[in-house]
């Protein structure tokens, strides 16, 4: 696992603030499950959205009511196979699903919300670690991932992330609304794929 000590600093944090950390690595992760989709036509990628889009909900409107069991199942039919599928790009999909069923998760139970926190931030690099594995044959570690300039632009992301939250004193409804439409404006993912 990956690690940076962007992780460390957010677990201390606010729950509102874990969650909107969290949900923005999704977004980021989002158009990797959308050009997945569309290559293979194994899903609409509309409906992954739709779950995304219940989770910024739950962040910016008060009145919101969200079944996550229920989202949580809706996602399991999105999630693809690595066995049915052989092309590179499955892969970044499924973590994109994983990020996004550990972020239900830990909705529907608050006590997984750090070790979630540290396992998104780390899956989103590890999804960059793995295509720099599969263009080069270098693994990335803990040791060398200072010298990959990919791994180097998503812990950047992350940490630009983390500063624009952590400015927040209290929950800040725009500051969440701003941080959705910056990332929905350019739609690049942790991986380089623009929609």
């Amino acid at each position: 696992m990956l690690k940076n000590p962007v992780q460390l600093r957010l677990e201390k944090l606010e729950p509102w603030q874990h969650i909107t950390f969290m949900v923005s690595l999704c977004e980021r992760m989002y158009p990797n499950y959308a050009l997945f989709c569309q290559e293979t036509e194994f899903a609409d990628e509309q409906k992954y959205r739709s779950i995304l889009d219940s989770i910024w909900e739950i962040l910016t409107v008060k009145t919101a009511k969200i079944n996550f069991e229920r989202q949580l199942e809706k996602l399991e039919e999105l999630v693809p196979s690595a066995d049915e599928h052989d092309l590179y790009a499955v892969n970044p999909a499924i973590d994109a699903c994983v990020a996004l069923a550990d972020l239900l998760h830990a909705m529907l139970d608050r006590d997984l919300m750090l070790e979630t926190l540290t396992k998104l931030s780390s899956l989103s690099a590890e999804t960059v670690a793995d295509l720099e594995f599969a263009q080069t044959g270098v693994e990335i570690t803990n040791e060398n991932q200072k010298e990959n300039e990919a791994i180097c632009a998503e812990w950047d992301m992350q940490w630009a992330i983390f500063r624009a939250l952590k400015e927040a004193e209290r929950r800040d409804i725009e500051l969440i609304k701003d941080l959705r439409q910056e990332l929905r404006d350019e739609p690049v993912s942790n991986i380089g794929i623009e929609l």
